[in-house]
């Protein structure tokens, strides 16, 4: 999954592609580098983000929805409102990944049932400006697989069915650095859900303080080595999606496990 954020805030790259027809050619570019389908979204999530209205919301994505899928792109909304992914469901786009799993609006999942789209769910504890005030757990693996479920059986009580369902464990929400790598060398547990899995390690501050030199974090333009290598990571683990910034580098590992599997199957 590439990634195309039409925003002015996005921590990677902010303020790159808020113009429709710059979005749609990088989205291209992301197809070309290898990615099977381009997530556009139009508020940022970073931690301490401050919300958009859903009127500027769609202002920024439904252009770039409506450009991409007239190029033939499978196109994935990031959104957390209904009406955004309503609106962009009616503009061609296949899939909706909601990031806070079905919990900003409670529309959501009654939406996606009713369209019958897949729906990528988070885990999710609160919006960006309170976030990583939630970071307590007692076992962050099992609480957040408890509170994904949780989730889960939300959305399948709301009229979605299970083959709609992709799980996302929500790296860096709600979640400190050490919390992540807990969750990344954990990521059976998830699997094991019994539903496709996606993991958005892209670019994510705790591979820039993993990288740092000093005091100083590795700039984000300059993860993409380390964000490759997590592919590789999710990929052995079975993990049916990344969501990165880059695609070229992460489809190139996928083909390395994928070759790897072959032989391993023989």
């Amino acid at each position: 999954m590439g990634v195309v954020n039409v925003t002015p805030d996005s921590f990677s790259d902010g303020g790159r592609w808020l113009d429709p027809p710059t979005a749609v050619r990088h989205g291209l570019d992301l197809v070309a580098q290898g990615a099977d389908l381009v997530d556009v979204g139009g508020e940022s999530t970073r931690p301490g983000a401050l919300r958009i209205d859903a009127e500027e919301e769609l202002r920024r994505v439904i252009p770039v929805v409506t450009g991409l899928v007239a190029e033939g792109v499978t196109v994935s909304v990031d959104t957390m409102r209904s009406e955004v992914a309503e609106r962009a469901l009616e503009a061609g786009a296949s899939l909706v990944n909601d990031v806070s799993g079905g919990r900003a609006d409670p529309r959501m999942t009654k939406l996606a049932a009713q369209a019958g789209v897949p729906i990528v769910l988070m885990h999710w504890r609160g919006h960006s400006d309170s976030m990583q005030k939630l970071t307590q757990y007692d076992d962050v693996v099992a609480d957040v697989v408890r509170e994904l479920t949780a989730q889960v059986d939300a959305a399948l009580g709301a009229g979605v069915r299970p083959e709609q369902v992709v799980v996302d464990p929500g790296l860096g929400f709600s979640k400190t650095g050490d919390q992540n790598w807990t969750v990344l060398a954990n990521l059976h547990a998830f699997t094991e859900l019994g539903y496709p899995v996606m993991v958005a390690a892209s670019r994510k501050r705790f591979l820039g303080e993993l990288l740092a030199e000093g005091d100083e974090l590795r700039p984000t333009d300059d993860r993409e080595d380390a964000t490759a290598a997590l592919t590789t990571v999710a990929a052995r683990a079975g993990v049916w999606c990344v969501r990165v910034h880059e695609a070229g580098p992460s489809a190139d590992a996928v083909r390395v496990v994928a070759r790897l599997a072959q032989e391993e199957g023989r």
